[in-house]
């Protein structure tokens, strides 16, 4: 019987806080949000996929700019296992912020690997890795999360 790799994706995203700082001529702007992110572990397998706690990263344009934590848990036999996570991202200096922030769309991406077991009929225990790979469009002005696109 072949063991399947679990797949990993971002159910719902919304924007919970967004605070933009305003630029002066010496100083970059900065962005500061928290994002809530429902994340879902879909388990094709006949056996239940347990995984251990696992991190959650922001990307903008290289730089990791955020993180969060999913926790450790277990997707049933063919099921898929709905979890909350908390986003915190705080950018960093960067020259592109400036004009990114004043289009009022910034553009990220997200990553995240769950490493666990499969359990099948209780005897039988394979290592997979299940890996998120999302691009996505932060409206500042609205405040929503837009072309969510995961892989």
């Amino acid at each position: 019987m072949r063991v399947r790799t679990p797949k990993v994706r971002f159910g719902s995203l919304t924007v919970e806080m967004l605070t933009l700082n305003s630029t002066t001529s010496l100083t970059q702007p900065s962005l500061s949000m928290r994002l809530n992110a429902q994340v879902t572990v879909k388990n094709t397998n006949f056996g239940e996929f347990k995984f251990s706690e696992s991190a959650i990263s922001i990307v903008y344009r290289g730089n990791v700019v955020g993180s969060g934590v999913i926790p450790g848990s277990g997707a049933g036999a063919r099921s898929t296992k709905k979890l909350n996570v908390t986003v915190d991202v705080e950018s960093k200096k960067d020259p592109f912020w400036g004009r990114d922030l004043n289009s009022g769309r910034v553009t990220v991406s997200s990553h995240a690997r769950l490493e666990g077991r499969v359990h099948l009929f209780m005897i039988v225990k394979k290592k997979k890795t299940g890996s998120m790979n999302c691009t996505m469009d932060v409206d500042t002005r609205t405040r929503t999360v837009a072309n969510l696109n995961c892989k």
